[in-house]
């Protein structure tokens, strides 16, 4: 009987004498219980992706030490694990696989992902050799994240006369990228009849989210998953190449399940305030449903006791809307202030008395107020060492519907990648779980409140007709005509568009912020702002 424990963990960027120390204590347990290999992700040992700390040579020094440490644990266990390794001046994302107390050979990465959040040619050099680790009577065909979703690869790969596939990733979370993955590696299964171990890293980076979801598939009728969205291990146990793991095979989540979403973000949360080590955090709470959203989420991340909201009142600002805030703050047990703004905003105006020219309320009197409202909250932030989360989501983001220095000042953003249509829909999801976010707020039309009686829909399609447009025109990269095709009004399309190249100068300068869709806006999606292709479109 021969035994693996797979190890799906969430190791961090840079930390890499931490990540070793991790590591360690999976490889000595699993060797107590007289498991023979461990399996960890990809760059396990500096954390992914570590972008140009990998041009740091003491970087790149301290991580050769620390794999040279764990020679010493694989007298008695084997164990493969990914970090980058250099032979001259190149650098390979690699595999390396241990046995009998030293290194035996290492796998080079041979498929280089460089589209979207990925960049690996800027650092390593893709290898060219396939490698097969062979332990006791096993022969293990390696293989690095990217490598898989090649069909060609894996197909000299199970070429090599191996028994199984063992693939190391660092695989982030899109809407639909669990479902295929795992279709994917079991129509592999169904052609190469070669079982398959993936084992992925969890964990919040910046603004990626990885997912975990690792899987072991012997037969497209059985597939082992590991949990979503949380660390995970398991031993599997190879006997005559039939495995069992002693798990329950279950149905996959939908493609943009909206759980799988909701996990997502609460993990990107998490992680990227406490991995920063902010003391807590701070929400603008308008009483509308995208800073109740981002602060349910919040909670359900830190914890209520590390969530403080602040309700900052004008004369446009509806009664109920200060009491949804306040109810909001009732229901999920967080701290909550309200400081109107009404003092602040007269003492601006005043202060540039005479330096505006005279017209009626405008733009520059709704953005003041937004301006009033950001500078509160940093304030807060500064004194209390807090991050403040911004509110603001994707369609907005898209046509420019927020304000620079006011609404979009803050640290991190929570909805940076959701549209304003599955903001309800994770709403609803959360209060299915538990009473959170009031009805009243879900059921309210959307409104910044900056003016009076004023209302999303004053300035922009309905969303159900704004987001469609959004996505075919970002995400797809349709043209208008192809757009308009599909069904939709040519003045709206043609505002859509306008309103998305115009504003790619304000995207530039807002917080990063979870990716949760094929295609976000920044690494995903790079425009230039002085753009005169836009004028053809």
């Amino acid at each position: 009987m021969y035994k693996i424990k797979l190890v799906q963990e969430n190791p961090k960027v840079g930390d890499i004498q931490g990540n070793l120390d991790l590591a360690k204590s999976h490889i000595i347990e699993a060797r107590e219980k007289g498991i023979n290999l461990v399996v960890f992700s990809e760059m396990f040992l500096t954390g992914y992706p570590p972008e140009d700390l990998l041009l740091r040579e003491d970087f790149l020094d301290e991580s050769e030490r620390c794999s040279k440490e764990l020679e010493e644990l694989s007298k008695e266990i084997s164990i493969i694990i990914g970090c980058p390794i250099r032979e001259g001046e190149n650098i390979f994302n690699a595999a390396i696989f241990y046995q009998n107390g030293k290194i035996v050979k290492n796998y080079k990465k041979q498929i280089l992902p460089n589209y979207k959040e990925f960049d690996e040619k800027r650092y390593f050099l893709k290898g060219e050799v396939h490698e097969v680790f062979e332990d006791r009577d096993l022969k293990l065909g390696i293989s690095i994240c990217e490598d898989i979703w090649n069909e060609d690869f894996t197909k000299e790969l199970c070429n090599q006369d191996i028994d199984l596939i063992i693939n190391i990733s660092a695989s982030p979370f899109t809407l639909d990228k669990k479902n295929l993955r795992e279709e994917m590696l079991c129509n592999y299964f169904d052609k190469f009849r070669k079982p398959i171990i993936y084992v992925n890293q969890v964990g919040g980076q910046d603004e990626l989210v990885f997912d975990g979801s690792s899987l072991i598939i012997d037969s497209k009728d059985s597939v082992k998953r590991l949990k979503s969205f949380e660390t995970d291990q398991i031993v599997i146990e190879i006997d005559d190449n039939n495995i069992s793991t002693g798990l329950k095979e279950d149905h996959p989540s939908k493609v943009g399940d909206i759980s799988d979403i909701y996990k997502a973000l609460v993990l990107g949360t998490r992680d990227y305030v406490q991995k920063n080590n902010f003391k807590g955090i701070l929400i603008g709470s308008s009483g509308g449903i995208d800073s109740a959203l981002t602060a349910a989420i919040a909670s359900d991340a830190l914890g209520p006791d590390k969530v403080n909201t602040v309700m900052m009142p004008f004369k446009y600002t509806a009664d109920i809307s200060i009491e949804d805030a306040q109810q909001l703050a009732e229901n999920l047990g967080f701290t909550h202030e309200v400081i109107p703004i009404s003092e602040m905003f007269t003492a601006f105006k005043n202060s540039l008395d005479g330096k505006l020219e005279p017209r009626e309320s405008d733009k520059t009197e709704e953005n003041l107020q937004s301006r009033c409202r950001g500078v509160t909250l940093m304030a807060l932030s500064n004194n209390l060492g807090y991050l403040v989360l911004t509110t603001g989501n994707k369609s907005e983001a898209a046509v420019g519907y927020s304000t620079l220095y006011g609404d979009t000042a803050g640290g991190f953003s929570v909805l940076r990648d959701v549209y304003k249509t599955t903001v309800y829909d994770l709403a609803r999801y959360r209060n299915s779980l538990s009473k959170a976010i009031p009805q009243r707020i879900i059921d309210r039309e959307p409104s910044a409140e900056l003016s009076e009686d004023q209302k999303d829909s004053d300035s922009l399609p309905t969303y159900d007709l704004l987001d469609p447009i959004i996505e075919a025109y970002v995400e797809d990269d349709k043209t208008k005509k192809e757009i308009i095709d599909s069904g939709f009004n040519s003045d709206d399309v043609q505002k859509v568009i306008d309103l998305i190249n115009f504003n790619e100068y304000k995207r530039r300068q807002v917080p990063l912020g979870i990716k949760i869709s094929a295609r976000n806006f920044g690494k995903d999606r790079r425009y230039p702002i002085t753009n005169f292709w836009k004028n053809n479109i």
